[in-house]
């Protein structure tokens, strides 16, 4: 469910503004739609904080870590400590990757003191070197005036010393010698890493400190929030004020808490056309499971928008169990977590949510007889009695015919994507109703428009028997309906409504045609599924050619296709379960995930990602 919200403007003494920031920020509630920026101190605090922490998690260690949390003067010189060493490691870096570089220019000419060489050219010896290609040592070699020696390829070029210099007419570029020798250099890495070495020991023992570090960042993100929100506060004539958002449930809280604190504040309704408003969706238990998934996509709907958690996780479910498909997979998983569970000594709302998946895995397995795609299967007497024969994956063991398996199962898909887009309308319906918005009808076109392209898609896959005349009458009906009335709105007039409607009438065969494509593309859940039963038969095919000593080749081919497998089975999920929910389902709501997610003024005990 999605929380009602209201439109807070509280107003407080300029003088007593801290004090009153601090009350809003303790009682947790109040949203701030659109804040200012975080003063710049704060702000490089908090990036300096937060790269330093994140190059002293390669140096951490978990058996190595301090839990005692250091003062304010303890962690400043650990902090400054740190900071020295990592640009002084910095450098030494730099510095010897110059140097290696310049030993890798001329290693092939051996150690050498390039000071001698100096010498010479202040004792009028004028020696340049150059690199040169394979035509101007040629031309060169045809030149008597022109005294060279031939040394050692640098970089894959001829390279020569010459006595004087070349002129512009031969193609060449002169090679600079470093200042200092191999030998030298050399000597110089040592030192560096040694001192390298040194400051790693030191970044070591800082990263022991790891969880203050943390400590100090959680902090310093509270700092910049609550001076973000503090430059957002307006001020004029000894007053100060802000504005934001409450949900509706927690107004009695912050009624409370402004009379405790004597500030004036005033509650309003939000107005239709306010694009801030935050969401704050309010899970329940079954609903809650979807929350992982929805935190990792980043998904939010908007204010005025569907919550759609509970349809998401049942479709959600029913896709995993046919994109996976594997019962066996399922166990494995139920295990897995299983394990999970046991590790952590409580259930959280990722594991109940994989045990969720797995149970249903196993179910879509055991009635298709697929357990790690293994034919035999269907020779164990109790594993052969779960299954539906229609739905079979191996119908020979049925009396059924595989062409007929295939149908029903894709039939099967296209009803649960019909029923889908069919909810989202009814969905729709009921909402605009209460609304007393007439675009209602527009949405029974497209329930009965959806439902005849049904029939129109059995029609074109597996060649089921329809009435053609009455399903085109159908889709036209539907088609005038969304055209006539899908441009009504509560704002607008019958005649307003209806020329809306049919200036989009184009936009409305397109999406007509769509609608068609959205039904089809149920069809994937029966392709991945199918496939994944492929690919698990072939390694199991692979494997089974490797008896007696060879039993370990099979083993690993098992292992090691059976993992492939599972892997792009949950890529095929996040590709194809959630964009059916997120797009076809989503789509035919008119959601577009656009909203704002309610993050209220409050101290965070842990880093926001």
């Amino acid at each position: 469910m999605i929380e009602k919200m209201n439109l807070v403007y509280v107003v407080g003494v300029d003088s007593k503004k801290d004090e009153m920031l601090s009350a809003l920020r303790d009682l947790g509630l109040l949203h701030i739609s659109e804040k200012s920026s975080p003063d710049e101190s704060i702000a490089l605090r908090f990036s300096s904080l937060q790269k330093l922490s994140s190059l002293l998690g390669d140096y951490a260690s978990k058996d190595e870590q301090c839990d005692t949390e250091l003062g304010d003067d303890d962690f400043e010189a650990l902090f400054a400590e740190t900071e020295k060493a990592i640009k002084r490691k910095a450098i030494l870096e730099e510095s010897r990757s110059t140097k290696l570089l310049q030993i890798e220019r001329i290693k092939s000419w051996g150690d050498f003191s390039p000071a001698e060489v100096m010498g010479l050219q202040r004792n009028g010896i004028d020696l340049h070197f150059y690199r040169i290609d394979k035509k101007t040592l040629k031309a060169l070699s045809e030149e008597n005036d022109i005294r060279y020696i031939k040394l050692a390829s640098v970089e894959k070029l001829d390279t020569i010393a010459v006595l004087g210099s070349l002129g512009n007419e031969y193609s060449q570029s002169e090679f600079v010698l470093p200042e200092k020798g191999i030998s030298e250099l050399e000597e110089e890495i040592a030192i560096c890493e040694k001192e390298i070495s040194y400051l790693e020991n030191t970044l070591h023992k800082s990263a022991c400190q790891i969880e203050n570090y943390k400590r100090r960042l959680v902090m310093t993100q509270n700092d910049l929030e609550y001076s973000a929100v503090s430059n957002t506060a307006k001020s004029d004539g000894g007053l100060v004020w802000l504005k934001g958002y409450i949900p509706i449930g927690d107004t009695e809280k912050f009624v409370e808490c402004a009379k405790d604190n004597k500030w004036a504040y005033t509650l309003e309704t939000v107005e239709t056309d306010d694009g801030a408003v935050p969401t704050k969706v309010k899970y329940n238990k079954l609903t809650g499971l979807m929350k992982p998934i929805f935190d990792i996509l980043g998904t939010v709907p908007g204010y005025r928008e569907y919550d759609i958690s509970f349809w998401f996780l049942a479709f959600f479910t029913l896709f995993f169990a046919m994109i996976i498909g594997d019962a066996g997979y399922g166990a494995l998983f139920l295990v897995g977590t299983a394990a999970v569970v046991i590790k952590m000594k409580k259930f959280t709302n990722a594991t109940l949510l994989l045990m969720v998946l797995s149970v249903a895995t196993v179910v879509w397995g055991a009635i298709t007889g697929t357990w790690f795609g293994l034919e035999s299967a269907m020779k164990v007497p109790f594993l052969k009695a779960l299954v539906i024969p229609n739905f079979a994956n191996y119908p020979e063991y049925f009396g059924v015919e595989t062409t007929s398996v295939q149908n029903t199962v894709m039939k099967f898909c296209f009803s649960i994507g019909v029923i889908q887009l069919a909810l989202a309308c009814i969905m729709n319906i009921k909402r605009k109703l209460s609304l007393k918005n007439l675009s209602f009808v527009a949405d029974i076109g497209w329930l009965i428009s959806i439902s005849a392209l049904y029939f129109m898609v059995l029609y074109l896959v597996i060649g089921q028997s329809v009435n053609i005349t009455v399903v085109a009458i159908c889709v036209g009906v539907g088609f005038l309906l969304v055209a006539l009335f899908g441009g009504m709105s509560p704002d607008k007039t019958f005649v307003k409504g209806l020329t809306s409607g049919l200036s989009d009438i184009f936009t409305v065969f397109l999406n007509t045609i769509s609608a068609f494509g959205n039904v089809m593309s149920y069809i994937r859940l029966f392709a991945v599924g199918m496939a994944s039963v492929a690919i698990a038969q072939s390694f199991n095919s692979m494997a089974s050619n490797f008896g007696g000593p060879l039993i370990i080749v099979a083993a690993i081919i098992m292992i090691v296709g059976h993992l492939m497998n599972i892997v792009m089975g949950f890529l095929s999920v996040t590709v194809h379960g959630i964009r059916l929910n997120l797009l076809e389902f989503s789509g035919q709501l008119g959601m577009e995930w656009s909203g704002t997610a309610y993050e209220p003024f409050k101290k965070s005990d842990e880093l926001k990602k």
